[in-house]
């Protein structure tokens, strides 16, 4: 087996904070009690204003002094508007209704400041940037290494790991079947759904930088499997979705810690864009019938109304409930605590494995 490469920061545990964007659940408060506890927290910048962003990295500085990450939407993610407008907003005005919302209305545009965003990152010295659903334009990658930041994309297959080594990443990200929310494929229209067991030893084999294990990983046993796949660190998401710092909504933490190992589905009806969540209603209603979805980031603009006001008030049935195939292993307790646990069963895990 190859040695695994280092990463070009320093943490004492091998765990990196998934970015989860949406819903409000990536608070400052998860990232830096992620970074104290001697991970990598990250903060997401996606579906938020440059505002926004700006004051919640001031929020994690002001929290921690460890690294942390920040993390973009590589810009070639947004698609052109295509499909079926008008059945998507015929399937959402019974629900509108419902909710006790106007009708549905696709916004005539949809703003996403990359730029915007690239040139706050650099402002603000941030010193490693994660990224997914593509490759950062060679220009925002060539002023990114200029001021010396340490960048991580997200791949789903070797090709696509391969095509992020050669534009210049420092690590890749490999996303495995298992993990929740958007899939981060970019080199293909359908979703890679290679699983991080099989995925995770390819890329290490095919590559000649980190690669960081991700999806189904929640507890240290994960975390062990996968260095021993040969990663570098791992990446979790749906393990802090329900810690105290979460700002998922009660009904979101309560359905992860509800659902069973094979709860969660691939849908592109929230967004457009294929995600693994847990199913529900407005996901079943979506397959069942025959509106043709349109393309992200345009579904997830329509959908959005539904979202927010579904989260206000406590109904699962029409949220996101973005979520991955270890559910089952999910736990509600600080990140600190979780932190703990997961050291203490690297620990263990290692110690079972000499015997």
């Amino acid at each position: 087996m190859r040695a695994r490469g280092r990463l070009g920061f320093e943490i004492r545990l091998p765990v990196i904070q998934a970015p989860m964007a949406g819903s409000g659940i990536n608070t400052p408060q998860l990232a830096a009690a992620v970074s104290n506890a001697g991970g990598l927290g990250s903060v997401a910048t996606a579906y938020l204003s440059v505002p926004q962003v700006e004051q919640a990295i001031r929020q994690v500085r002001e929290l921690t002094q460890k690294p942390f990450a920040v993390n973009l939407f590589a810009p070639s993610a947004r698609e052109a508007l295509t499909g079926n407008v008008e059945s998507q907003i015929r399937l959402l005005a019974p629900i509108h209704q419902r909710l006790g919302l106007g009708s549905p209305v696709l916004p005539k545009q949809v703003n996403e400041p990359f730029q915007e965003l690239v040139e706050l990152l650099i402002s603000l010295h941030i010193s490693i940037v994660s990224f997914t659903f593509g490759i950062l334009p060679k220009d925002t990658l060539e002023r990114f290494k200029a001021e010396g930041a340490y960048l991580m994309g997200t791949a789903t297959t070797v090709g696509e790991a391969k095509l992020l080594q050669s534009a210049g990443v420092d690590a890749v990200i490999a996303q495995g079947s298992e993990s929740g929310g958007h899939r981060g494929s970019f080199s293909s229209s359908s979703p890679s759904l290679v699983g991080t067991v099989a995925l995770v030893p390819q890329m290490v084999d095919a590559l000649q930088i980190p690669v960081i294990a991700s999806g189904g990983i929640m507890d240290g046993r994960g975390i062990v499997a996968a260095l021993a796949l040969g990663a570098s660190a791992v990446q979790m998401g749906t393990a802090f979705l329900t810690c105290a710092e979460s700002g998922a909504p009660e009904v979101y933490k309560q359905a992860v810690l509800d659902a069973a190992d094979d709860s969660t589905a691939l849908t592109r009806a929230f967004s457009g864009r294929w995600a693994r969540g847990i199913r529900n209603e407005f996901m079943e209603q979506s397959e069942q019938s025959e509106s043709e979805l349109i393309s992200f980031p345009w579904q997830n603009a329509l959908t959005r109304d539904m979202r927010s006001t579904a989260a206000k008030r406590g109904d699962k049935e029409l949220l996101s409930l973005w979520a991955g195939q270890g559910t089952r292993m999910a736990r509600r307790m600080t990140a600190s605590e979780l932190m703990a646990a997961l050291e203490s069963e690297i620990h263990d895990t290692r110690i079972s494995l000499a015997e």
